[in-house]
């Protein structure tokens, strides 16, 4: 069965020679540096290495796991080796998701610009692959993996390894009869089409075919009227569906006479309920749809806790990688710990703990270059400063001289402002958030005042310490004898412009002495003391001064709090352990999905009011209920959870979780279905009633049922209530969790798995994934 690649690339040397192969030294660290020959398959999708030429390879990487390749002067690690390795001959493969980077050192310069070019190439081209170019490169890989003695077709005993392989029980007897059925040859074997018949028998989706029958006078399409009735009745797309109609036949619809005749197949039905078109989060949520004129405290801020740890607190990694994971994953402010370093040089790591060490100004050059990749937001720079006067003069020249012009050392206007600046006003600006020696009004005027002596500069300086925040100590230094602060250094005091840090006494001491400008930081604890104690004044707090949020210095392991709680009082920067996944992260992600993914979501209205009553523990009137059904229906190709047994069938449940205030926080779900992980259907209703959905997130979590101990996880996706669509829409790919393990290399990368339900008050038919959808219109390798 021929690759997808095949015919379908121009022919580049640089992929031939990769074919052949190349024996280059793979970097873990200074110390572990091995060579291994690496070659691309022909397949042109996956990378093998060995220990040696021919030698026993194995699966290395796919390339749809791959986001980018760098050259060897970006890496970090290849860097701390440039005495040993020349950086022209090196490089850096940069995976999707949590996976950690792969260096490599090629012989020379020429091998590292063959490998780095081809692999741009080819991530490019995977990257440019329709849905359903996606669709039959995954086929492909599932036909090259089941054929194993690979001569290019499958008996039915490689036939049914490829069943369990792919989460498929099926009665043998049933599964000999799909087999001959699709042996059109009468071979005894399945090549190229005939595997796709096989593939699209297993895929049957009689629930769907009953919705499309539902709509369909006869069965086999739908006329240009049928349609606009499904996309009114079921849909809810109101007075837009005639012209919308035409559009989605014209993009999904792949015959050129359906097309013409404006009427959309069953392969075009379920093209479009798995495309964007079809999707639960609403298109018009996708880009940016908010309004960004508002003073930056009217935003929730995706912001990040320690964001140079990629482990724990105490023995774990600081890499400047965690900044550039964060950035161009959406987040605007990050944390930089900084204390004085050698040969005078500041260095970036989590005090007083055995975290490894970062020069500063290598941290500061990756936030230069990646702060805007992924967003134009302004991203804030939340400094923990801890340096000597001297090395306080060095952080200032860092960052006025590496970041230029993105740095922002004044006022917009050099006016004195009445209110904080809008993310629109700040767009591509780095904010620095620390200690000031000043008020800004001081630094505005026209004529410094000098201090008349070096005591009077000195009594400045201190009385800035005190307003500033504490830092929080590790478990490690709780015990140890506190030792005095240095003295602030007035040349990094004034790089802090719109974030002046300052200790938070009460609610009526900040209103009373505190400036719009001003900004206090709250451990975990603290928050939800207040929230409870006095909710509704943290609202208002936050409605004129921004809060940021911080983990506990207890999470040694860097685990996470809830961010939802903090959120619902309108808090605006809710650090998070970004580089630790799970049920927090998710929700982190969830929220600013919307937006373009710009690291700024604006608060619901009740949140901005100065006026506002609104407690988010006691929540009252004018908030309505709104009532959801979700119709959990079917799933598609859902990812074993044990990877190791070939034999184990997952026995799904989906699980529906409300998270908002603590009233509307909930969950519920459906029975499990047994040894399916295929093709599940449960058909079950679940509801809900939710008093404030402008605050709710919606998580849909897929588990593998075990009777003997916890629920093993498959997959989740999460979403604002607000940017649900209505009608039936189908839930895109479902995520893994990183830390629980991704896909092997062993096994094929599916575009999707999908996950149906219906649901309504705001309703439509949702679908998820980490495996394809079901319809299959040509076979792989032709197209």
């Amino acid at each position: 069965m021929a690759s997808l690649l095949q015919g379908r690339l121009p022919v580049n040397q640089d992929l031939l020679l990769m074919q052949k192969g190349t024996l280059m030294r793979k970097v873990r660290s200074k110390s572990w540096k091995k060579l291994r020959y690496f070659r691309l398959q022909d397949d042109g999708m996956t990378v093998w290495h060995a220990r040696q030429a021919g030698g026993r390879a194995k699966p290395s990487f796919s390339i749809s796991d791959v986001d980018t390749v760098r050259e060897g002067h970006e890496s970090e690690l290849l860097r701390n080796l440039a005495e040993e390795f020349p950086l022209e001959q090196g490089f850096t493969i940069v995976f999707h998701g949590r996976r950690s980077n792969l260096d490599l050192v090629a012989n020379s310069v020429e091998e590292a610009q063959i490998w780095m070019q081809g692999l741009q190439l080819l991530v490019d081209f995977v990257t440019s692959m329709d849905q359903q170019e996606r669709l039959d490169q995954w086929l492909s890989d599932w036909f090259q993996h089941g054929d194993k003695n690979q001569d290019g077709r499958m008996s039915f005993g490689e036939v049914q390894r490829l069943l369990h392989l792919m989460n498929v029980e099926m009665d043998q007897d049933h599964a000999f009869q799909l087999f001959q059925r699709a042996d059109a040859s009468q071979s005894g074997t399945l090549e190229g089409e005939e595997f796709v018949e096989f593939y699209k028998s297993l895929t049957q989706r009689p629930e769907v075919q009953e919705l499309f029958e539902k709509f369909s006078s006869d069965g086999q399409k739908l006329t240009l009227l049928e349609f606009v009735d499904f996309l009114q009745e079921e849909q809810k797309e109101g007075e837009r569906a005639s012209d919308l109609a035409l559009e989605l036949i014209d993009c999904y619809e792949p015959s050129d006479s359906g097309k013409l005749r404006h009427v959309l197949s069953m392969d075009g039905f379920l093209s479009y309920l798995y495309s964007k078109d079809g999707d639960i989060f609403n298109p018009t949520c996708l880009p940016i749809y908010q309004d960004m004129t508002q003073p930056l405290n009217q935003y929730y801020i995706s912001s990040s806790h320690n964001t140079y740890l990629v482990g724990d607190q105490l023995c774990g990694q600081s890499s400047v990688e965690g900044y550039i994971r964060a950035l161009k994953r959406g987040c605007r402010c990050v944390e930089v710990d900084i204390w004085d370093g050698p040969s005078g040089e500041p260095i970036v790591y989590h005090g007083h703990t055995l975290t490894s060490r970062i020069p500063f100004k290598d941290v500061v050059a990756a936030i230069g270059q990646y702060a805007f990749q992924t967003s134009d937001y302004p991203v804030i720079l939340s400094l923990e400063n801890h340096c000597s006067w001297e090395q306080q003069e060095i952080i200032a020249r860092h960052l006025t001289e590496i970041l230029g012009n993105q740095l922002l050392s004044t006022t917009l206007d050099g006016q004195l402002p009445t209110q904080l600046p809008s993310p629109e006003e700040l767009r591509r600006k780095i904010l620095v958030k620390g200690k000031k020696l000043k008020t800004l009004e001081e630094d505005l005027e026209e004529e410094e005042e000098e201090p008349e002596s070096e005591l009077e500069e000195a009594e400045l300086q201190l009385e800035a310490q005190m307003e500033s925040e504490p830092q929080e100590l590790s478990p490690r230094s709780k015990d140890k004898k506190k030792k005095s602060k240095p003295i602030l250094c007035p040349s990094l005091s004034a790089l802090v412009v719109y974030l002046k840090a300052v200790t938070f006494y009460s609610f009526t001491h900040s209103r009373e002495h505190y400036r719009f400008y001003e900004t206090s930081s709250f451990s975990e604890a603290k928050a939800k003391s207040l929230i409870k104690e006095a909710g509704n004044e943290f609202v208002l707090h936050n409605t004129w001064q921004l809060s940021r949020v911080y983990p506990s210095g207890l999470r040694t392991d860097s685990s996470n709090y809830n961010p939802q709680e903090f959120w619902n009082a309108g808090c605006q920067m809710v650090a998070l352990n970004m580089q630790t996944a799970g049920l927090e992260m998710d929700l982190c992600d969830g929220l600013f999905r919307q937006n373009a993914g710009s690291g700024y979501v604006l608060k619901p209205d009740f949140l901005r009011d100065a006026q506002s009553s609104f407690h988010p523990e006691r929540p009252i009137s004018p908030f309505k209920a709104q009532t959801l059904l979700i119709q959990v229906i079917s799933g598609q190709q859902l990812p074993k959870v044990d990877k190791t047994k070939e034999e184990s069938i997952v026995d799904p449940l989906v699980r529906v979780e409300i998270f908002g205030i603590r009233q509307d926080t909930t969950r519920q779900e459906t029975s499990y279905v047994e040894n399916n992980g295929f093709n599940p259907y449960w058909g079950q209703t679940l509801c809900f009633r939710v008093l404030v959905p402008e605050l709710a997130l919606l998580r849909f979590v897929v588990k593998d049922y075990d009777w003997k101990s916890r629920n093993d996880f498959i997959g989740q996706y999460t979403l604002p209530w607000n940017c649900m669509q209505q009608g039936e829409p189908v839930l895109p790919p479902l995520a893994r969790t990183p830390a629980l393990g991704c896909l092997p290399n062993t096994v094929p990368r599916p575009p999707a798995f999908q996950v149906t339900a219906i649901y309504t008050c705001s309703p439509r038919m949702a679908s998820a994934s980490i495996q394809p959808p079901s319809s299959c219109t040509s076979a792989p390798g032709k197209g």
